[in-house]
């Protein structure tokens, strides 16, 4: 370097593209607070170390962690077979990462040598875990996010490309894979995340301190589990600030109370409207508040509105299986309308997993020749599980015994467990971005009513679960023709009903696709719907906020791709589209009902009991 090069880049380390006013908020400014704040931190973190140990140590909880683990490991060394098997091949995907890693160390050292041609592109930010300026400003964080993507896609395609893979060891493999690198991600840590490591200093780690107070009381209120924290959940209660539609529960049974909703309008129509929401949740995501309310919507139309409100199982419920849910679900529903208003024909909506347990009940009524109920509503509802969706990579023989084996020692399944499933299918969201936040940061989640009825977890009575995921999930019985309730093998070409059958495009737990291929197994006609947005904001989609879109009119004949592009585009909700389809069935009117009719009286106001216990 010449000396007037070397005088001209005294003062910024040597490097002629480096800035030292760039490293300014990552140095620290008081070692000794910053010293005691992380003995704080640690102190805090050892809180949480115990919380986790002692209901294993008093031998409340047994830990089941090494059974997933054992999987993924036992999944991912099928992949390392094929490529450590042939040197060639081994030597290929090294040579591929390292070629990699050189390509970018070159680049990033012509940066910092101020070669402008070197410099990171300024481009739209998709992956919002690096929307921090610095990941693309600052060489080094620049470095760790280049080095970090290219290696997880250098690992996605290792799967991808590994050969002689059954499809669903390849479907477990990659969906390990993402797992692993959304936990590896380098935002995921304070020296590696710019915006985390300038927050711990320019607090001296008072962050950390918070952070790990918060993981302390996360893991105690979850019982020696981690109970992430996704929202404020002071901030809401059911009752209070949402399940607010006025109505009345008329009737109850070991599985479910009968809500039935006081009518706002003089006329009614004559059918009554009967709601099966799904047990993983509770059925308040259609009552979440009086804005964005789908059972207050259907009230104000002119429907008498009833809906089932599972229990919450305990050791008791552990034999009630689908039968059980069905008569003494759907069925005593069934029986309690006819009591309250007299009517024997019912429309009937079924959201998710709810409606997959109504699709069974209809195919056994068929056999009963019941025909109480005249048309059904489909909402994210699967009844044949091919395209299932990344639920299925937690569902084969192997894992199934193991979990029926913890379910037999309780009598269902902890309603963390499936609440830490639904989480890790969208990880990248519902996963790291908290953790980052609550436990890294410091900070408190804000309020978020969704967020609330989502950590508002269930239990699965351990019968009923078994049932659900052997018949759906493993063997697709139900698609099939295989599926037995109450004694009878049930078909779906037996359901001859008018039905109205929802998908919603981004769905991660009831994939459109696969909703779509469900719909060629009912007997009877098919309005195929198809809405924007994913699994609950698709759904709950109130008129008035002239949101999202739905499409409907594609040929039934073809795959859904085609259906999507031959279908009609409509903006806002699909909410009047499907009002209308009901009155097209039936308009007749008759006289408001008040809950319990003459013949029932109230047990107590809605939502009732049975929401509100806690999993």
């Amino acid at each position: 370097m010449t000396d007037s090069k070397r005088d001209k880049n005294e003062g910024n380390g040597g490097f002629p593209g480096f800035d030292p006013k760039s490293v300014e908020p990552y140095i620290v400014r008081d070692p000794e607070a910053m010293a005691v704040n992380f003995a704080r931190a640690l102190e805090n973190l050892g809180k949480a170390a115990s919380a986790w140990l002692a209901p294993r140590e008093r031998g409340e909880k047994v830990d089941t962690v090494a059974d997933p683990f054992t999987d993924m490991v036992k999944t991912l060394s099928k992949v390392g077979e094929y490529w450590l098997s042939d040197p060639r091949r081994t030597l290929e995907a090294q040579t591929q990462l390292l070629s990699g890693y050189f390509g970018l160390w070159t680049k990033t050292m012509q940066r910092l040598s101020g070669d402008s041609s070197a410099e990171a592109e300024a481009e739209p930010v998709k992956d919002r875990r690096f929307a921090d300026e610095d990941w693309q400003k600052n060489p080094f964080f620049d470095f760790l996010k280049q080095t970090y993507l290219l290696t997880s896609n250098w690992a996605e395609k290792l799967v991808g490309e590994a050969e002689g893979l059954d499809e669903h060891t390849r479907h477990k493999a990659a969906f390990y894979t993402k797992q692993i690198t959304a936990a590896f991600s380098p935002t995921n840590f304070v020296a590696t995340n710019p915006q985390v490591y300038r927050e711990t200093i320019a607090s001296n780690a008072e962050n950390l301190v918070r952070g790990m107070k918060m993981l302390a009381e996360d893991i105690s209120l979850g019982h020696g589990e981690l109970r992430l924290r996704q929202t404020d959940m002071t901030k809401f209660a059911v009752g209070r600030d949402m399940a607010l539609t006025p109505g009345k529960v008329i009737a109850q049974s070991d599985v479910c109370q009968i809500i039935q909703y006081e009518p706002a309008t003089d006329k009614v129509l004559k059918r009554p409207l009967l709601i099966c929401p799904p047990w993983i949740n509770k059925f308040y995501i259609l009552d979440l508040n009086p804005q964005k309310s789908f059972i207050k919507w259907c009230v104000e139309q002119g429907h008498t509105v009833f809906v089932i409100s599972w229990v919450n199982p305990d050791q008791r419920h552990a034999t009630k299986d689908w039968t059980s849910y069905a008569r003494e679900g759907i069925d005593f529903a069934l029986d309690t309308i006819e009591k309250a208003t007299g009517e024997q024909e019912v429309n009937a909506v079924g959201y998710c997993v709810g409606g997959t347990l109504l699709a069974a009940t209809l195919a056994l009524h068929a056999k009963e020749k019941n025909k109480r109920i005249r048309t059904v509503t489909f909402l994210t509802t699967q009844v044949d599980f091919t395209f299932a969706g990344d639920l299925k990579v937690f569902v084969d023989e192997e894992q199934i015994a193991a979990l029926e084996e913890q379910m037999n020692v309780l009598g269902y399944l902890e309603g963390s467990k499936m609440a830490t499933a639904f989480n890790m299918l969208r990880a990248s969201e519902l996963i790291w971005p908290y953790f980052v936040n609550n436990y890294l940061k410091g900070q408190e989640p804000l309020p978020f009513d969704l967020l609330f009825w989502n950590a508002d977890s269930t239990r699965m009575a351990a019968a009923n679960h078994s049932f659900y995921l052997r018949n759906c999930y493993l063997n697709n019985a139900l698609s099939q023709g295989k599926m037995v309730l109450d004694g009878k093998t049930l078909s779906l070409k037996d359901v001859r009903i008018p039905v109205y059958n929802l998908a919603t495009r981004e769905d991660h737990i009831a994939p459109a696709k696969s909703v779509f291929v469900g719909s060629q197994y009912f007997g009877g006609p098919v309005e195929f719907v198809v809405t924007g947005s994913g699994h609950i904001a698709g759904v709950v989609n109130p008129p008035d906020k002239h949101k999202y879109q739905f499409w409907t009119g594609g040929s039934m004949s073809g795959n859904y791709e085609n259906w999507l592009t031959e279908a009609a585009e409509t903006p806002g909700s699909w909410w009047p589209h499907w009002h209308a389809w009901i009155l097209a069935q039936d308009h007749r009117m008759t006289a408001a009902r008040q809950p319990g009719g003459k013949a029932l009286n109230a047990l107590e106001e809605a939502p009732g009991s049975f929401v509100m216990e806690r999993a």
